[in-house]
């Protein structure tokens, strides 16, 4: 069999059957009963050193199953654990949401750089995932970032607000969202200084958060 056709097969096998669970690798499942209930409960209050004025909430700690996918979708290409992941926010902001209200997710933003090396931005595929479990639900990416914000990972809490002071712009959500209740969704919450930035954004454009809420939180 030629090398094009054998490696093609191999290609189209673990688009069928995953060669690992994201969660805890094991073989042969995209994610595991065990990693999805890692994260099926009901969404955590968490009090970050940097206080967003809004409450923040988390499905899991930043561990175990939770932290390798998110690494996993970040990092080594895993765009198929969006959805598992997004199914898992959509099952805790049904915990979290008002009745009678409009949902808007607001997904924390990600530097263009990145999006490209990652094959796409898995914030934004998980927050679409949750949207589209959801009756009543959108997602709004209205945020963005500037020229000269570099990845997180490994800066200090003063670090992480020289960072991004500054660098986080909003543009107006829709008129509806002044009905809505409006939650900031991102993966990972360490220091709180994002969710705060985030939320800064988003107020100077007349948007207030009811909620933030994260895949796992440090």
């Amino acid at each position: 069999m030629p090398g094009g056709t054998l490696a093609g097969m191999r290609t189209l096998l673990d688009l069928v059957l995953p060669a690992e669970c994201g969660g805890c690798r094991r073989p042969a499942t995209l994610w595991c009963g065990a990693c999805a209930r890692s994260v099926a409960g009901p969404p955590v209050r968490i009090h970050p050193r940097r206080d967003p004025g809004v409450p923040c909430w988390a499905l899991s700690p930043y561990r175990g199953p939770a932290r390798q996918a998110v690494l996993a979708a970040k990092e080594r290409g895993r765009r198929d654990l969006t959805e598992p992941l997004g199914l898992a926010l959509a099952a805790g902001l049904a915990g979290l949401r008002t009745a009678g209200r409009p949902l808007i997710l607001v997904p924390s933003p990600s530097r263009r750089a990145s999006a490209r090396r990652r094959g796409g931005d898995p914030v934004l595929g998980c927050a679409r995932a949750a949207a589209r479990s959801l009756d009543g639900c959108r997602v709004v990416p209205s945020l963005r970032v500037w020229w000269g914000v570099r990845d997180s990972a490994g800066l200090s809490a003063r670090e992480r607000d020289r960072n991004l002071r500054g660098r986080i712009r909003a543009v107006p959500l829709p008129a509806e969202a002044a009905k809505a209740q409006v939650v900031l969704v991102d993966d990972v919450l360490t220091t709180g200084a994002t969710a705060q930035a985030c939320a800064v954004a988003l107020a100077s454009v007349g948007t207030y958060l009811d909620d933030i809420l994260v895949t796992c939180a440090a």
